[in-house]
């Protein structure tokens, strides 16, 4: 059982990613989580959708796995810098059970996965048909059952439900489906808590506006079509609305589940802080791809081959993808995940101002 605490908090002030980061720092243990129990789409699936569908291949993971491991990155994704900031093993997709460890947890995040059932299909946008709530009311895919309760159960969800609406429906269609998307995300977390689970890390949604493949077929936007930082306004407005909907829910979520201990996390604003500062950091352009092939109206997507004006082309690495925040065109490198982790595992941009090694403690 988890019991109210009162939290004792002060700020440590230290160097971290080339920037000053506030550290909670208060009177309450650390918890000691057994297993991570993580639901998201590709930002932090670790081999689901290579399990399921197509192994991801070179150069993705070359950075730091040296090989392709099922991630879309060069090397960890924040999931990665979670399980070794609460001392775990890197997480095992479920969908990978062959050799795969599940002592320590599972992880059911898979690539184009979405909140809420999706309307595409793996094969138009890459949209995977694993939704969270189908998972995660599944508790015969979770193992070690008597370590349920003490679990963290991490969520990274939601870019995809908003790029598929961007696709597929005018912005006030979309607008008027949030509380659904934002409600089918409580379910999840309801679910889980009838079934024992108490610590919950939920992730916003970044700046989808950012990411680099707006700009691949749109070279020359109208005015007022982007925002200070150069991202499509319009699409960032909709994330931001997205997070208000769903912190308001999840404060909700704390009068309905009563011994849960539930962290909201403000991924969205340190993405869109380190895309506004990128060359202060020390970064290259954030709109500029490390791995591809992007020039003019002719893409080739990382890893991959083709023929352009009777010429082979391959969708090479850049030569130091830790000078880059965009893998490739979607997905963030490991600096940038690596950023992304400094900034929101201790308790700065968190609600409550905890940090993720106290997650346990309801406040």
């Amino acid at each position: 059982m988890l019991y109210w605490r009162a939290l004792v908090a002060g700020f440590l002030l230290f160097t971290w990613g080339g920037l000053g980061v506030s550290v909670v720092t208060n009177k309450l243990p650390p918890c000691e989580f057994p297993a991570i129990y993580n639901f998201g789409d590709s930002n932090s699936d670790t081999g689901g959708i290579s399990a399921a569908f197509e192994p991801i291949r070179v150069p993705y993971g070359e950075g730091f796995f040296h090989k392709p491991a099922g991630r879309d990155s060069d090397g960890r994704l924040i999931i990665d810098f979670i399980a070794e900031s609460v001392k775990l093993p890197y997480l095992g997709a479920y969908l990978n059970s062959l050799g795969t460890n599940f002592r320590h947890g599972a992880n059911f995040a898979t690539g184009g996965s979405t909140i809420g059932k999706p309307n595409e299909t793996i094969y138009e946008y890459g949209i995977s048909p694993f939704f969270l709530a189908k998972i995660a009311s599944d508790r015969d895919k979770l193992p070690r059952q008597e370590d349920f309760a003490k679990a963290l159960y991490t969520f990274d969800i939601g870019q995809n439900d908003l790029s598929v609406g961007f696709r597929k429906m005018s912005f006030d269609q979309l607008r008027a489906a949030l509380p659904s998307i934002v409600n089918q995300l409580a379910s999840a977390v309801q679910n889980i808590y009838q079934q024992g689970g108490r610590a919950f890390w939920i992730h916003n949604t970044g700046p989808i506006g950012c990411l680099p493949t707006n700009f691949f077929y749109n070279h020359n936007p109208p005015p007022g079509y982007l925002d200070d930082h150069g991202c499509v306004k319009d699409q960032n407005n909709m994330a931001v609305e997205f997070n208000r909907q769903l912190k308001e829910r999840v404060i909700k979520l704390r009068t309905e589940l009563p011994e849960a201990a539930i962290t909201y996390v403000d991924v969205y604003a340190t993405k869109y802080d380190l895309i506004g500062n990128a060359k202060t950091l020390g970064y290259a352009d954030p709109f500029k791809v490390c791995c591809g092939y992007h020039e003019n109206y002719d893409h080739v997507w990382c890893g991959n081959k083709a023929t352009i004006n009777n010429t082979e082309v391959y969708g090479a690495s850049c030569k130091d993808p830790s000078k880059s925040i965009s893998w490739d065109g979607v997905h963030y490198t490991q600096a940038a995940n690596q950023w992304v982790a400094n900034h929101t595992l201790y308790g700065s941009l968190t609600d409550p101002p905890i940090p993720i090694t106290q997650a346990c403690h309801r406040q």
